[in-house]
Parts: structure tokens; sequence; C-alpha cells
């Protein structure tokens, strides 16, 4: 404890240390060394943290929307100067390589420009004389205190998907980001300081589930947003919703890619390394199955073999690396008992990245690419989510029997189609059942000012996270109708008025 780094909580602009006994790990996931020491915090911490982001919403939920969109340009412009920073401790609790955290950073700040639009975002509606003398109109209002509940992988994107839009709205935020790459959150955190933002509008608390039960059931937190696993996601949206509270649950997902015969296979392949072994393949956009139309399968298989074999895999800090290390040992060898589960299961594994041993860091969590042939969809490794650098190839004979296998599934988060004909561009894009679909891209990641979301168990709640749904999810919607009668007196009325 003296000599490892302790981090702290973020409450009312104060750096707050641990007060309790519990503390995590922090690795850095290249080395395995223990870069940290994150405090895990107890109900009462937690509650202090609700306790100021109550205190700070009504002056800040009465902020012009102008003044609450300045200070999110000036949090943008710190991120930009601080990119560099920012994205080095990414790189360091999570291990994914430095040009990727870069990227995470940049579609996170996307989301804070579409946010500094709010003043125009919240434009209600307004119809004059909907009956005699009498006008009605709608505004947006804040909800309340809200929290976000963030995974592991994406540190600093995830968190910027909804405290940018919730702050912008008029609400005050607790963030409780994973314990296992706390310190973005903490950073960003610094970062809003600086930008001038109130104390309380904008906390920080680290721990794990008896801080997140306490979040879904003080009847101070009006909203919960959560990105993470399918089963995690249903009980934060059970529970949330059970204490009245409105919900966004995001969960998992095992995204297709569609390869027709027809399609260019060279950019198929590019966009199939890229979109599985990128990040590790921690990523719930990641394509970890690919769908192999009719002819097309040897040829692909062959040149996804080929380039697997030829990842270039080491420390993230590292500029020529193509794949960092898994986040943690544990979840190394999760990941790793899915490949032998897909072995004992009858799947052909073409590239075993099992072995793999770097150079320097073999205290480190690397696992190199791994590729399957020829699985069936009874198999677990294609029904579960491996969240690992894990590719599935699935052979099928024709477009409908991918499509009504893609749909089958019980997850429809992410979706591709790689091919030359229009006219199965658009039925795909038609017929598939998933929440977000690519054509010719691998991974159809929305802009700021559209919105992310999934459909089946992809997705729990009725919104979507960030764009518009976001500005739909963190207010409420009030209708005013409104006269001035000059005569105020008149005859009572008894029935329900048509004009």
């Amino acid at each position: 404890m003296n000599t490892i780094k302790q981090l702290h909580h973020f409450i009312h602009g104060h750096d707050v240390p641990g007060a309790g006994a519990r503390w995590a790990d922090v690795f850095n996931p290249a080395s395995g060394m223990v870069a940290a020491r994150v405090p895990l915090a107890c109900a009462e911490e937690t509650r202090k943290a609700i306790a100021a982001a109550a205190a700070a919403l009504p002056e800040w939920a009465n902020t012009s929307p102008l003044r609450r969109a300045r200070i999110l340009f000036k949090f943008r412009e710190l991120l930009e100067r601080n990119l560099d920073v920012l994205a080095a401790i990414i790189t360091a609790e999570h291990g994914k390589v430095l040009a990727d955290a870069k990227g995470e950073i940049i579609r996170g700040m996307e989301v804070v420009e579409f946010a500094c639009g709010i003043p125009h975002l919240l434009k209600g509606e307004m119809s004059d004389q909907i009956g005699t003398g009498i006008d009605s109109w709608s505004i947006r209002q804040p909800v309340g205190v809200c929290a976000g509940i963030t995974p592991f992988n994406f540190p600093v994107m995830v968190p910027m998907w909804m405290f940018p839009v919730a702050l912008a709205c008029g609400n005050t935020f607790v963030l409780k980001p994973s314990e296992r790459d706390p310190s973005a959150s903490l950073f960003m955190a610094e970062l809003l300081a600086r930008a001038d933002l109130p104390k309380g509008v904008f906390n920080v608390i680290n721990g794990d589930k008896e801080a997140v039960d306490t979040l879904l059931t003080d009847p101070r937190v009006a909203a919960i947003s959560f990105v993470g696993s399918t089963p995690i996601a249903e009980y934060i949206y059970a529970t949330g919703s059970a204490h009245g509270k409105r919900v966004q649950a995001l969960g998992g997902a095992k995204n297709h890619m569609v390869v027709m015969p027809d399609a260019d296979l060279d950019q198929s392949v590019d966009a199939l390394i890229g979109a599985a072994y990128g990040s590790a393949g921690e990523r719930c956009m990641a394509i970890s199955v690919a769908v192999a139309v009719g002819a097309v399968a040897d040829p692909l298989v062959a040149a996804l073999a080929k380039r697997t074999r030829a990842l270039k895999i080491g420390p993230g800090t590292e500029p020529s690396m193509e794949m960092g290390p898994l986040v943690t040992r544990q979840h190394l060898d999760k990941v790793r008992g899915y490949v032998d589960q897909g072995v004992a299961e009858g799947a052909e594994l073409v590239v075993d990245g099992r072995g793999l041993s770097v150079p320097g860091h073999e205290g480190g969590y690397f696992l190199g690419g791994c590729l399957f042939d020829k699985v069936t969809a009874d198999m677990r490794i294609y029904r579960e989510e491996i969240f690992g650098p894990v590719l599935c190839v699935v052979r099928v004979p024709d477009f409908d029997t991918a499509v009504s296998l893609i749909n089958a599934h019980e997850f429809g988060n992410g979706v591709a189609v790689f091919t030359r004909s229009g006219n199965t561009a658009r039925e795909f894009a038609r017929r598939i059942q998933v929440g977000m679909v690519g054509i010719n891209v691998p991974i159809p990641v929305p802009m700021a000012f559209h919105s992310f979301g999934g459909w089946k168990r992809s997705l729990f709640g009725d919104h979507s996270i960030h764009g518009p749904e976001g500005v739909r999810f963190y207010t409420r919607l009030k209708t005013v109708t409104e006269r001035w009668p000059q005569d105020i007196a008149g005859a009572a009325s008894f029935v329900m008025p048509t004009h």
C-alpha cells in the first residue's frame, strides 16, 4: 500500500480517499504487475456521492443550456489538449494499443461535440390556437440525479456516451467506472473541474456490487445508464425499474459479418481481421462470427488464417503493435477456456493462439489470435459472448440461411454484410433483426448525432444511448396548455373539451 499508487473517489469537486477496508488491484496487463490500488466504496460512501449530486441539482438544472454548453466546450478543448495523456492512461490499465486508445477518446469527444448543441436539441414544439384562445407547447426538463455504470473495455468512450448528454440536459451525474481501469474516469473528472463545472455536478465513485446496488436502490437517483454483459444488464434493468428509475441497460453481443460470394475477398479479410482482433476482441461491436456463404468459405478461411498468424501482438505502448493483451489474468483464463471448449465441441481450430509468449513480457495477459472453422449454431463458442481474440467461421449455403441464422441468435447488437449487390444489401438491412447494421462496414457504430443500441437481449429499456435518444432519455417531456381569457368568469364545464 505504501509503494503502489492509491486511487480515490471524486466527490463534490474533490479527491476523496477510500474510507473502507476493501480495495482492489489495478494491473498493467502488459506486465501482469499491480499498478495501483482502487478503493471499493461501501454504501455509505456511495450515498455521499449521490448526496453531492442531489445538492448540486437545483442550481445546475436552472443554469441556462447555453452556459452548460460553454462548459462542455471547455471540457472538449481540455480533452484535445490532453489526448496523449489520457490515451496513455487507457493503455496502461486496459492494454489496448495507443492508436486505438486515441481513437476511443476521439469517438467520445464526438458525443461531447454533439452535447454542445444542447440549446438547439432542447427546443420544444409549439401549437398556436389549438382551441379558441388556447395555445400548447412542450418543453424538456432534466430527470434529476443520473448514474452511469460502465465497463472496462472503453473506459473513456462509454462514460462519454452518457455524462456529456446528461450534464448538457441539466442533470447531475454519479459515474461508477470499472474497477479494472478506473484512472481514466478520475482524470476526466479533473478535466471537468478545470472546465469550471460546478462542484457536485459530476462525481466518480469506485466500487463493485455494493456501490452498484446502492445506486440502483437510492431514491435520489432518477436514471441509470449501463453497458456490460447481458446477465448484469438484465439485473440492472430489473432492479432499477423496480425502484422507479428510468433505465437503459446495454448488454452482450455476438456480432456476425456475412461474406457473400460476390464480395471483394481482400476487403472482407481486412475488415474481419481488424474487427475481430482489434482491441484483442474486447469490444461490444467486435465481429466474432464470420458467416461464409457458399463457395467463398475456403478462400476466406485460407486468407484469414494467413493474416491471423501474422498479427503483431505486444505491449500497447509499442507503435508497431496491432493487438495488445487482455485486461486481466482472470479474463485471459476465461477466453482460453472458450478455445478449449471449441476444440472439445469439434470445431476446427485453424489458428491456435494459446501458446503465445511475448519476449520481455512473459507475465502479461497475452493471447494470440484464434480462428475456428466449421463452427455450428449449437456450439457454446457460437452461442456465447467470448469477448476475446477468437473468430468463428460458420459456413452456410445461401443468403436466406445466413439471415435466419443471425435472426435466431439471442443477441442483436451489431451485424454486417459484405457484398457488391445493392439488392442483397437492401434485403439484408430490411430483414435482419439487429439494431446496428453495416453494409460493407464491419463495425457500424453510429456517429454521435445518431444513437447506439441493439435489439433483443442486447438492450434492456426503451432508449438507445447518446444522440437524439440520449436527449430523450435524460429529459422528461412536459406539455403546457394555456389560455388567458379576458373574461375570467364563466360557467363550469363538466364535459371533455373538444374545441
